[in-house]
């Protein structure tokens, strides 16, 4: 896909807070990208920047290969969806998707038209009389968009625009938003602290923290490769192990040392040079676990635990295993009729194993990094944004 939409070493400050530091990003044309990172890593002033609300302080964005980092909002090819809709009340949802055809004083007949073939791609051809106090959250942010894809933007900008919906409503609408990208086919550039939203409706996200990108890559990459510990924290859950890494086993892997296991094998793909602390990463559902030694050959990691808990969830269960500081979280998938087996209960002793590309060798995360992964998934997307 060609380059469409680029961000070319942009910066932003507010006072002494650097909001965007040096960013450089290429959006491809029709591409669904998502900025996501916790409240105050900066996307919100990027968004801002790239809608015109903003000017950056340095660099330069380019739309289709034209310059339009000095351009204001309403001469950029554009549209930008907010959290709140910023629908007129006093409007009916067809007046509201009417209006910017309206200031461009088309005429009615081809203006009726348009908003009928939006009022029929949103599925609101029903509601098109009611005034916006009269239709569901879900229903305003259809109309939010439908008044925005009139326009014809190149880029349609999405803040947050989510948020605001209860946790099943989000979940359709975010099948609804996925559907009516593929049918307008035109660039979406999404806003999100969530990382679920992120990862089912992204073609590539760009992981940010603290005015930078962390990571950019498809949802699969960022979350089966991470190339930071803020981006393993961040995305998913994941086991953080601390230790040394040791001398390389066949080139591309080397041998770890962590208090309390044996000597352990993982891919090196950061080459990390022996001597060096690291973290080991290893998501929970890269573990297997059974009451007997399995025999593994390759380079599968094989350490002895105990069992601390249980939790039954229908589809999988997940354990949390003692060995020693360090208490593991592993999730098992039942794949056969789990009547059929003996489950492993609390206090067990087990074995649990992965294989050594299932392990991520990486560097020690800041402190203000490891203060912000101790919050709750919910309040990431709390206060206010630069």
């Amino acid at each position: 896909m060609a380059e469409f939409l680029e961000i070319e070493n942009v910066s932003k400050s507010f006072g002494s807070l650097c909001a965007v530091d040096k960013i450089s990003l290429s959006i491809h044309r029709g591409e669904f990208f998502s900025l996501l990172g916790p409240s105050g890593c900066g996307k919100t002033t990027l968004l801002r920047m790239l809608a015109g609300f903003e000017r950056p302080d340095s660099g330069r964005i380019l739309l289709a290969g034209q310059d339009i980092t000095s351009h204001p909002p309403n001469k950029r090819k554009v549209n930008t969806i907010f959290q709140s809709y910023a629908l007129f009340p006093h409007l009916t949802v067809r007046q509201n998707i009417a209006f910017g055809l309206q200031v461009q004083k088309l005429p009615k007949a081809e203006i009726d038209a348009q908003v009928d073939k939006m009022l029929a791609l949103v599925q609101l051809e029903a509601e098109a009389d009611k005034k916006p106090a009269l239709i569901s959250g879900g229903q305003k942010q259809r109309v939010a968009v439908a008044r925005a894809l009139i326009m014809k933007p190149q880029v349609l900008l999405l803040d947050e625009p989510l948020a605001a919906l209860d946790l099943k409503l989000r979940q359709k609408m975010l099948l609804e938003l996925d559907i009516i990208h593929d049918e307008v086919g035109i660039t979406f550039v999404y806003v999100t602290h969530d990382q679920g939203e992120a990862m089912s409706l992204s073609d590539r996200i760009a992981v940010m923290n603290r005015g930078k990108t962390e990571q950019v890559g498809t949802p699969t990459e960022i979350y089966e490769a991470p190339r930071s510990s803020f981006v393993a924290a961040f995305i998913g859950d994941t086991n953080f192990f601390e230790g040394e890494a040791r001398e390389l086993v066949d080139k591309e892997y080397s041998r770890l040392k962590i208090e309390g296991f044996p000597d352990l094998v993982c891919f090196n793909d950061k080459n990390i040079s022996a001597g060096n602390p690291v973290y080991l990463s290893i998501r929970p559902e890269k573990f297997g676990i059974g009451r007997a030694k399995p025999s593994l050959g390759g380079k599968h990691n094989i350490v002895p635990g105990r069992v601390e808990d249980v939790i039954y969830l229908g589809g999988m269960t997940k354990y949390w295993v003692r060995v020693d500081e360090y208490k593991i979280a592993i999730n098992q998938q039942h794949n056969r009729f789990y009547l059929d087996e003996e489950p492993i209960r609390w206090n067990d002793d087990v074995w649990i194993w992965w294989h050594a590309d299932d392990g991520f060798m990486l560097e020690r995360y800041s402190e203000a990094d490891e203060n912000l992964m101790s919050l709750p998934p919910e309040s990431l997307g709390e206060g206010a944004e630069p």
